[in-house]
């Protein structure tokens, strides 16, 4: 197998614009999560729990609290597949600044 071919067979699993996206450390994705677990959590209460209807006004505020949390997870976990956040494949450091407070950077051997 030469160079040319080698090299050809590594870019076909990348993506074909070179992007590199943020996947499962999308903010929106741990906010997905939590809100479904949450929604989870509230629905299987509501079905299965006491429902203290007078407490709520005769509506079983657990379950469709659960049932929206559950909507609201769909929609950002979608929202995180369908537009990806883009990492950017070089930051530049930042310029050292010496009325910034906290650690400097130093040159090795000073």
């Amino acid at each position: 197998m030469t160079d040319n071919q080698h090299s050809a067979d590594d870019t076909e699993d990348a993506p074909s614009d070179g992007r590199h996206t943020a996947g499962a450390f999308d903010i929106r994705n741990f906010i997905g999560g939590l809100l479904g677990i949450y929604g989870v959590i509230l629905t299987l209460m509501g079905l299965f729990g006491d429902q203290e209807l007078n407490k709520t006004g005769g509506w079983n505020a657990n379950l469709y609290t659960g049932l929206a949390l559950l909507v609201v997870s769909a929609f950002f976990v979608t929202w995180a597949r369908v537009k990806p956040t883009v990492v950017p494949a070089h930051v530049e450091p930042p310029v050292e600044d010496e009325t910034r407070p906290g650690p400097t950077v130093h040159p090795p051997g000073r």
